[in-house]
């Protein structure tokens, strides 16, 4: 245990002084929601912490790319996380980026652009059937969430959030499969999504393009977990690369696959901030 930081084993702190010892090279990929910002009943209102930019900054000045892969459209990203003012301050080389929507829309930090698919046929007629499906359901206050290339529903608000999310999300994914579409379940919410496009892939995406010769990845919940398994495949095949959990009460899943556990997005930061300073003495 180093602070807050929980290696599950010795080996877990093995694979952390791989990834510092190639630290150029190295792509860290984050998510944003109960990684980088709180998880909250408004999801509209769910700020990065107030250190994360800063971190995020000299996190990019020492790696090849950190690249923030969310569930969240690009846009929103951006907002919630100040990165374009985070853009002005990057030294000349520090590359950060954000692949929004599990990977279909993008943003970098040097050309400033957004890039978005359009939205997938069914997404429309979903849209239209939600209001019924919640009403059947006794979860019409459900606060739905509307994010271009998906729509999110959350009961965190709700009395009984979540028994309510639990008999909601057979109904939410048989509907998202009859018009095509991916059901992503998370920390009380259900996501309906453009398909073709995870975390999993946009990891490898982002490795590839950034041509990284190891990897950190950050994440939290349910929709992370193909990431993980990213991660460890590419571990498997020879690439230093470190799994880290941003833990807390509502999801456990990926603590358990975890190299190290930190708890929560305060967690996150004091992480990324050693590991800065491990790599400052290393290099």
């Amino acid at each position: 245990m180093v602070g807050h930081m929980e290696y599950r084993n010795e080996k877990a702190r093995q694979r952390y002084d791989a990834v510092v010892a190639v630290a150029p090279e190295v792509v860290v990929g984050l998510d944003f929601d109960g990684t980088l910002s709180p998880i909250v009943d408004d999801p509209r209102q769910a700020l990065i912490h107030p250190e994360a930019p800063e971190t995020l900054g000299a996190l990019a000045a020492e790696v090849q790319a950190v690249v923030v892969i969310t569930g969240r459209p690009a846009r929103q990203v951006v907002e919630l996380g100040h990165l374009e003012q985070l853009a002005d301050s990057l030294p000349d080389g520090a590359r950060l980026s954000v692949m929004g929507q599990y990977g279909h829309e993008r943003w970098d930090s040097s050309s400033r652009e957004f890039s978005s698919p359009e939205p997938p046929p069914g997404l429309q007629a979903f849209r239209d059937e939600l209001p019924a499906l919640l009403a059947a359901q006794d979860a019409s206050d459900a606060l739905v969430e509307e994010k271009g290339l998906a729509v999110a529903v959350h009961t965190r608000g709700l009395p009984h959030a979540k028994q309510t999310f639990l008999r909601l999300e057979d109904t939410l994914e048989e509907a998202a499969d009859r018009h095509g579409l991916t059901l992503e379940p998370g920390r009380l919410v259900l996501e309906v999504r453009a398909p073709g496009m995870h975390k999993g892939l946009a990891v490898r995406a982002a490795i590839e393009e950034h041509h990284g010769r190891g990897v950190v990845f950050v994440g939290d919940d349910l929709g992370d977990l193909e990431a993980f398994e990213a991660v460890r495949s590419l571990r498997i095949g020879g690439l230093p690369a470190l799994l880290v959990c941003s833990s807390s009460d509502e999801q456990e899943a990926l603590a358990g696959l975890a190299d190290v556990v930190v708890p929560g997005p305060s967690g996150v930061v004091e992480l990324l901030t050693t590991f800065i300073a491990d790599v400052a003495a290393a290099h």
